[in-house]
């Protein structure tokens, strides 16, 4: 009696088992099947609801990126077009100088206003551009460098030393320490021995420190 009682509970347990799988493993999908015409009707709606919402939200988005694309192009186009305003705002002065100059030279017939108005203009614009950044580049006098000078002639002077620049044509410029212009120079005649060597025109030979 004993053994089987204890084979009947160990008979019934694997069916039991087995219905509580069948529940659990019940296709969801069947679920739709046991609606209603009219659920089913509803539940399409909400899904359109809810795509309708999406593509509104897709739709925003793609506004707001054109949007922010059209501000980036403004705001560029704006700060190349007045990228340089502070430094045209220093030369107003300088500009309104000229003017009085040349409106006292007319006035007076004076040329010695004009002369003194023009150097206080040079001045003004001189002292603005510096502030800027921008520097002469050292030449009359100085051993000619081919980072900063171009000799488009040579002289005979017994005085100087060879290699010194003798003459200045037309000034040199640096702009925050970069070469803009070279000084054109006039360079005093010297030996071959001693000419200067133009593979010292390098990036790193012709910074100017």
């Amino acid at each position: 009696m004993n053994d089987q009682g204890f084979e009947r509970p160990s008979e019934e347990s694997p069916e039991q088992d087995h219905r509580g799988d069948e529940n659990i493993s019940e296709p969801v999908g069947k679920a739709l099947e046991k609606l209603t015409k009219e659920e089913l009707l509803e539940k399409a709606r909400e899904f359109k609801k809810e795509s309708d919402k999406n593509y509104d939200l897709f739709l925003r988005s793609q506004a707001e990126m054109e949007n922010m694309k059209k501000r980036y192009r403004k705001e560029r186009e704006d700060y190349l077009k007045f990228a340089n305003e502070s430094l045209i705002k220093e030369m107003l002065p300088v500009l309104d100088n000229l003017a009085k100059a040349l409106s006292h030279s007319d006035n007076e017939n004076n040329v010695h206003a004009l002369k003194e108005g023009l150097r206080l203009t040079f001045k003004g614009l001189k002292d603005t551009l510096s502030k800027s950044g921008l520097e002469e580049v050292k030449a009359l006098g100085e051993v000619f460098d081919p980072c900063f000078h171009e000799a488009v002639s040579e002289m005979d002077d017994p005085k100087a030393k060879p290699g010194t620049v003798l003459t200045e044509l037309q000034k040199g410029y640096t702009l925050n320490t970069r070469l803009i212009r070279p000084a054109m120079v006039v360079v005093n005649r010297q030996k071959a021995s001693h000419e200067p060597d133009q593979r010292k025109n390098s990036d790193t030979a012709c910074v100017k420190n």
